[in-house]
């Protein structure tokens, strides 16, 4: 009896250590954050809707808050940020602009402009402090991309002739700024939604085995580890809660697919590898975890969110989504 009860305890000891929630940080602000990059488990960065961008040195305690000037009704959907003093904005149409600071956020330099109809900027992704790429929707049918090699300083965009070509009414989505992911200094991966929904990998188009065929239906967001394992999700963003086709996984670079036997609980909009075998995923309806390499999801929160990301440098997990919540992850 003495040993089945010193098991029961151990049991229970670990399932506590191993217990998840997301805890809600004050954030006075209304904008809808879909851009986060979380430098270490101190420093922290968002921006969003109405040219607000916002920066915190503690963990998410104290903000400061900041609205670019020129661009007060700029929707900044992705945030690159190195340090307290660097970081990248992406702001999206009308015009499409990459704006810098060295500064901490107190001025910003404009990096990249362009008014080409139609141009729609989605994500962008940094493999170092200098390599970085950002892509768009499509224009004549294909896949607008631009890289840097100096930190986001000055940008080039790919020729024509060389970038990725789409099917009709395949897009992206610019919802977290996670559907781009660059792999090394030379190569990035990305996934597309719509009508059609591809994995964009070495000069491959690979058709995702994800929900699609709708233009609010599709792929959403990507993570990776090894460069091999990756895991997609999306859904349908105006079907919150419906779970149906909303993650892919393989362990090959798409030559193969795995299928989750608990996928997460709704529609989602991010994914971020973690640690190990451990994935978060966040949407409009909540947070899910896996222990597995995405083969299960638990719930572990009914806050919706846009984005979740992992520190570059520590193990400190936060979430930014609408109405200007931010979140972060607690290990109980």
């Amino acid at each position: 009896m003495r040993s089945i009860i010193l098991f029961f305890g151990i049991t229970c000891i670990v399932n506590a250590i191993n217990a998840q929630s997301v805890v809600l940080l004050n954030a006075a602000t209304k904008s809808s954050f879909r851009g986060l990059s979380v430098v270490n488990n101190k420093i922290i960065w968002v921006s969003g809707s109405n040219g607000t961008i916002g920066k915190s040195l503690d963990g998410g305690i104290v903000w400061q808050w900041f609205l670019v000037p020129g661009y007060e009704k700029t929707d900044f959907r992705d945030i690159e940020a190195f340090d307290d003093k660097n970081a990248v904005i992406m702001g999206i149409d009308n015009p499409a602009v990459l704006l810098k600071t060295n500064n901490g956020g107190e001025s910003w330099t404009l990096v990249f402009h362009d008014t080409t109809k139609g141009m729609f900027l989605d994500a962008m992704d940094f493999f170092d402090k200098k390599h970085g790429v950002v892509i768009g929707d499509p224009i004549q049918n294909k896949f607008f991309k631009a890289i840097t090699s100096d930190g986001g300083n000055t940008w080039k965009s790919v020729f024509f002739d060389n970038r990725p070509l789409a099917d009709s009414a395949e897009a992206c989505f610019a919802s977290s700024g996670t559907n781009i992911k660059k792999l090394n200094k030379r190569e990035d991966v990305f996934i597309s939604g719509g009508l059609s929904s591809n994995l964009f990998i070495k000069n491959k188009k690979i058709k995702i085995p994800i929900l699609q065929g709708t233009e609010s239906a599709g792929s959403n967001s990507v993570a990776y580890k090894n460069n091999k394992y990756f895991i997609i999700v999306g859904g349908d963003f105006t079907k919150k809660n419906d779970s149906v086709e909303n993650i892919a996984i393989t362990n090959n670079c798409g030559k193969s697919w795995i299928k989750s036997t608990i996928p997460p609980h709704g529609y989602r909009s991010c994914i971020e590898h973690i640690a190990n075998k451990h994935w978060i995923t966040c949407g409009l309806n909540g947070v899910d975890i896996s222990k597995d390499d995405g083969i299960s999801f638990s719930k572990i929160s009914d806050i919706g969110f846009h984005v979740c990301k992992k520190a570059k440098h520590g193990d400190a997990v936060f979430f930014a989504g609408g109405g200007g919540k931010i979140g972060k992850l607690i290990i109980h």
